[in-house]
């Protein structure tokens, strides 16, 4: 049985976090270019023994969530990130065309998902 998660904003460490029992278990760095309406994520971390679970995949799609909400532009560094954008197209307009990042969306179609 998995335990509960839940996903939070840090803007004091520039994380979404993911915690279990009080404790961040993965993470996806971000960074907002001060004036700038477009947010940048580096990496998705999750702790070893976390992984396999799911975790990044909901970090992703919080963080993901959360620009749309806010009307913010992505610019990815980030390979997970790519291939979570590619398996959901509905989030591809949210990359910055003027600066998507390095890690850039894969054309083709999506996975099947599993869940």
């Amino acid at each position: 049985m998995n335990p509960e998660m839940n996903v939070q904003k840090n803007g004091d460490s520039g994380s979404y976090e993911a915690v279990v029992d009080g404790q961040v278990v993965g993470m996806i760095v971000y960074h907002t270019p001060h004036g700038n309406q477009r947010v940048t994520l580096s990496h998705t971390l999750v702790q070893p023994e976390y992984r396999g679970r799911g975790i990044a995949t909901r970090l992703v799609k919080h963080a993901l969530d959360d620009l749309r909400a806010q009307d913010l532009k992505l610019t990815n560094y980030c390979p997970f990130v790519a291939d979570y954008i590619a398996d959901h197209p509905e989030y591809k307009e949210l990359v910055d065309s003027r600066f998507p990042g390095r890690a850039t969306v894969p054309d083709r179609a999506p996975r099947e998902r599993t869940n």
